[in-house]
Order: C-alpha cells, then sequence, then structure tokens
C-alpha cells in the first residue's frame, strides 16, 4: 500500500469517526469539498500544507493519516 493509499484510507475512517462530512471538514481544513473527496478515493497525493491542515482540522497527528495497516 503506498502512503496515498493509506491516507486515503486513514482519512475517511477518521473523518467518519469524527462524524464530520466532506463539507465540514473541507470548511475546517479550507480547502474544497471537491479535493477531499479527490484525496479520500486516491486520486490525488496531498501537499504537506494540505496534509497540516487536514490533522489540524481533525485534531490528529499528521502522522495518523499517514500510517500504513500492519499485514
Amino acid at each position: 500500500m503506498d502512503l496515498k493509499e493509506a491516507m486515503a484510507i486513514n482519512l475517511r475512517r477518521i473523518r467518519h469517526e469524527k462524524n464530520l462530512t466532506q463539507e465540514e471538514l473541507a470548511a475546517l481544513a479550507d480547502i474544497s469539498m471537491r479535493y477531499v473527496g479527490a484525496i479520500e478515493r486516491g486520486k490525488v497525493s496531498a501537499s504537506v500544507t494540505v496534509l497540516g491542515r487536514i490533522a489540524d482540522a481533525l485534531s490528529v497527528d499528521p502522522c495518523d493519516l499517514l500510517r500504513r495497516r500492519s499485514s
């Protein structure tokens, strides 16, 4: 699993755990809802700046978004 896929999975899981919609997360992170959706689908890679904004919006460490699951 590459980091883009790991971030997609972790972002979706954490967002759901926090009971946030993509729209709410986008507003909190000051990015577009379409961009959030594209990241969650693994279609785009987030820059480190966006990674930080999303982590702040979710109140998690940025590493939590990139952590790969053990096999």
